[in-house]
């Protein structure tokens, strides 16, 4: 079985995934926009017949981009390594297992949000966000 946290052992991790997050989805934006550019240029060498390439300046940018994409997968794993998982990169939501009355439940972070104050059952969708304060087994909080 995985790791599983208690609320306050996943409430102390917050600042350190949202640094992580964010460096995880800048890293992958920069890797977005350089495939970009990398595709308009292979359109732009096809077109020429592969005349008037700027090699260097080519591969500098698949340097970049390779840079990026190590930046990014990186950064997942160690969130993994944690004990969290990354739901939806794009959006910063992640989660992580929380054992609580005899069954293992979800906990439910998004970037921006400065504490952890939402949950789901394994089940669950994933885009399904309960309070933390309602409707949690017995109607108790986390601990």
């Amino acid at each position: 079985m995985s790791k599983t946290f208690t609320l306050s052992e996943a409430q102390t991790l917050v600042p350190v995934l949202d640094a992580l997050v964010r460096r995880a989805r800048e890293a992958a934006l920069r890797g977005s926009v350089l495939d970009e550019e990398m595709q308009r240029l292979n359109q732009r060498i096809f077109l020429s017949g592969g005349l008037h390439v700027d090699v260097p300046a080519a591969a500098r940018r698949r340097a970049e981009h390779d840079k990026a994409a190590q930046q990014t997968k990186s950064t997942i794993e160690e969130i993994a390594e944690i004990g969290a998982e990354i739901t939806d990169l794009e959006a910063g939501t992640l989660e992580l297992p929380c054992a609580t009355e005899g069954r293992v439940v979800q906990l439910c972070w998004r970037l921006g949000e400065t504490e952890i104050l939402h949950w789901r059952e394994i089940d669950d969708e994933m885009d399904v966000r309960r309070n933390l304060t309602r409707g949690f087994g017995r109607g108790q909080r986390l601990q």
